[in-house]
């Protein structure tokens, strides 16, 4: 037995990813070669969740969301395996928090039934069904899935847990700024499981009159107000990975570990070389696969670590390509090195460019000789010859002209 709803609150601009969410809902960015709220999806879809709700606020979220799924969409869950799964959206409401987009969805949709909530820049591999035993056999009005995090900087960046020794959840301590002040390694995830008196409580005027004073943010106050008022709040532990993907950098980390752990199945892999892994199945995919492949074993190119490549992908000789993520449709000219990074679809890297630790958008020319490190590049941005990016952002549709320098700074 498990949960067969999910609410997937995706609100807000997703101005800590800019200047990938500059133009884009954040759960629209492309990820490990897909749209993210796909590959949210597959983790939930292929749990068993049947019907999900999707908590967009503003128009952006809205439109491109509902123009990639449309009302009902068809999840590949492996080959040859697919389901449809029914979705449905907020209205036209605004939304002041993550727990006031859950309360009109649930209001809405008369949503009367245990649920799961996933934030819309959540990426986990959580066990539903575990942690749906765990809430039940807690009796709780809600269950929190706990991350331990063991790095003091990251700790300082979440909501840590006080838990007793039956995992229930006493409180927490937010962004603690001191080792001490944390009263455990244990994090709040943001996936949730809410009892139907959790909804109760969310449709109840008492929730209407938090909703009034701006307090609708299940973090910063629904739960410590539930919390407080002696509710049963059950802590889960995730023992699986889990990334809150807000920024450029948690993105890119959270890219790189799930192409070093994920299973070839959940990448939709077709043909394997080494550590590089290749999407497409087409007669003319496998061909540049082949071709890929054959070059590689030549010493034509060079491909180490762990390599995620997409459908129609071409790769020119001298290429030096390691532990990272091109997409579909790119083009990577000879004598290129690509390292540690993430190339979204339909790019055009030039010859003799070296990209490192790095986020290049959808549809991005960048030109002969150019150096991105440790730099984001919007989508449709133009990079022109001989151009040094570090630790730079850059907005879409811009064009950075030939032979700039530029270090730590945003170009707008």
């Amino acid at each position: 037995m498990s949960v067969t709803k999910a609410i997937v609150p995706i609100g807000g601009l997703g101005t800590r990813l800019y200047p990938l969410t500059v133009e884009t809902s954040k759960a629209m960015i492309r990820f490990m070669n897909k749209f993210l709220i796909d590959f949210i999806m597959v983790s939930l879809i292929s749990q068993g969740v049947e019907e999900l709700y999707l908590g967009v606020s503003g128009y952006f979220n809205y439109k491109a969301l509902h123009d990639h799924l449309g009302g009902g969409f068809k999840v590949r869950l492996a080959p040859g395996v697919s389901r449809l799964v029914r979705i449905r959206y907020q209205p036209n409401e605004d939304s002041l928090g993550n727990a006031h987009s859950v309360k009109i969805l649930a209001e809405y949709y008369k949503i009367r039934e245990p649920v799961l909530v996933v934030q819309g820049d959540t990426v986990a591999g959580i066990n539903i069904k575990k942690f749906y035993r765990r809430h039940r056999e807690a009796e709780a009005f809600m269950s929190i899935a706990l991350k331990e995090i063991d790095s003091v900087e990251e700790l300082r960046r979440f909501g840590v847990a006080a838990v007793d020794e039956s995992m229930m959840i006493k409180g927490f301590v937010e962004k603690p700024k001191r080792p001490e002040e944390a009263p455990s390694k244990l994090v709040n995830t943001g996936v949730y499981i809410l009892s139907r008196e959790m909804i109760d409580f969310l449709l109840s005027e008492d929730f209407e009159a938090m909703i009034k004073e701006g307090k609708a943010d299940f973090g910063a106050h629904v739960i410590p107000r539930i919390i407080g008022e002696g509710r049963r709040v059950a802590g889960y532990f995730m023992e699986s990975f889990w990334f809150d993907i807000g920024t450029p950098e948690s993105y890119l980390e959270a890219s790189l570990y799930l192409l070093r752990n994920l299973e070839p199945e959940r990448l939709e892999v077709s043909m394997s070389y080494r550590g590089v892994k290749f999407q497409g199945s087409s007669p003319a995919s496998k061909a540049l696969q082949v071709d890929i492949i054959e070059r590689a074993a030549t010493k034509k190119l060079i491909l180490e670590g762990d390599i995620l490549i997409g459908r129609h992908v071409r790769i020119g000789d001298g290429v030096k390509i390691a532990n990272s993520i091109i997409d579909n449709y790119t083009i990577i000219g000879g004598g290129s090195r690509i390292e540690e990074s993430v190339i979204m679809d339909r790019s055009h890297v030039a010859g003799g460019v070296h990209i490192e630790n790095s986020i290049v958008g959808r549809h991005v020319k960048i030109m002969s000789g150019s150096k991105i490190i440790g730099s984001s590049i919007g989508d449709d941005v133009v990079v022109e010859e001989n151009v040094e990016l570090v630790g730079c952002k850059v907005w879409p549709h811009r064009r950075v002209k030939r032979g700039l320098k530029c270090s730590y700074e945003n170009i707008m």
